[in-house]
């Protein structure tokens, strides 16, 4: 019986854990080639191994070289890519004025320049063959500003207006340029901090089958989960002190400020500003 995803080659940066990882798994189950990347290469050799694939390779997102490397290692080992995920991003906490300029460029280099990369290496090989997806994964942060995670939100923000920019230019040609948008998900990104009041953290499945959903029917954006969607939605149509006021009440302004267990995040943290 054909799968939904049947002769689909799909590229993921990131692969080797949390949502990347996730959503491979779930591809793969829905009949698509999936290869995979990321920087850690004891991660990404346990990754490729569980998921039973030898397509994957070592990919630095930050690096034009490697990133077309890494693409150029799909198509040889799996073929012409259709899909380009990519889901590589780090989310340091802490206020602005004690960020270290080394962990604003870090966040900056993969979350931004990373997306920008690889969009257009991709780009370059759908466009002459009249098909593709290119899938940015951004976060509700890029549209909801949250105190502690200021740099982080502006990268999200980039990358959002990026991808709408891109997703013009190729209206037409038979590419997608998709964004999706998930409340604080529940990976080592999200390790030791609660998420605003009332509002559950996302799992990596739920992110996975947005993802492959997009692959059946493009969208130009999906907003993890609906309800927190719909809440940051909603600001547009409130006055700026009331929001200011309803966001304070669910913790918007606290949780990574004082509302996270800075042991419990010390590991994920000290790995994500390693350079």
């Amino acid at each position: 019986m054909s799968k939904p995803l049947d002769g689909r080659v799909v590229a993921i940066t990131g692969g080797a854990r949390g949502i990347g990882h996730t959503t491979a798994r779930r591809l793969v189950a829905l009949g698509a080639s999936v290869a995979i990347g990321d920087i850690d290469d004891d991660a990404l050799e346990a990754a490729a191994a569980e998921l039973g694939t030898s397509a994957h390779h070592r990919v630095d997102v930050t690096d034009p070289a490697s990133f077309a490397a890494f693409l150029d290692h799909v198509e040889a080992t799996v073929g012409p890519l259709d899909v380009l995920i990519n889901n590589a991003g780090i989310m340091p906490v802490g206020r602005i004025v004690d960020e270290d300029d080394a962990v604003t460029k870090r966040i900056l280099d993969i979350d931004v320049f990373g997306v920008i990369i690889g969009t257009k290496l991709a780009l370059q090989r759908m466009l002459p063959r009249g098909r593709g997806h290119v899938v940015n994964i951004a976060s509700l942060a890029g549209e909801l500003p949250m105190p502690g995670l200021s740099t982080y939100c502006g990268a999200k923000h980039a990358v959002l207006g990026f991808s709408d920019a891109v997703r013009k230019e190729v209206r037409g040609t038979g590419v997608h340029v998709s964004s999706v948008l998930p409340n604080l998900t529940n990976t080592q990104l999200a390790s030791g901090t609660t998420g605003m009041r009332g509002f559950r953290q996302v799992q990596p499945e739920e992110v996975a089958d947005a993802i492959a959903g997009l692959l059946t029917r493009p969208r130009p954006r999906v907003r993890l989960t609906r309800v927190a969607g719909l809440l940051v939605q909603a600001q547009g149509f409130v006055p700026g002190p009331l929001w200011e006021a309803v966001s304070r009440l669910f913790g918007v302004e606290s949780q990574f400020i004082s509302g996270y267990d800075t042991a419990a995040r010390a590991a994920y943290e000290d790995r994500v500003r390693a350079c």
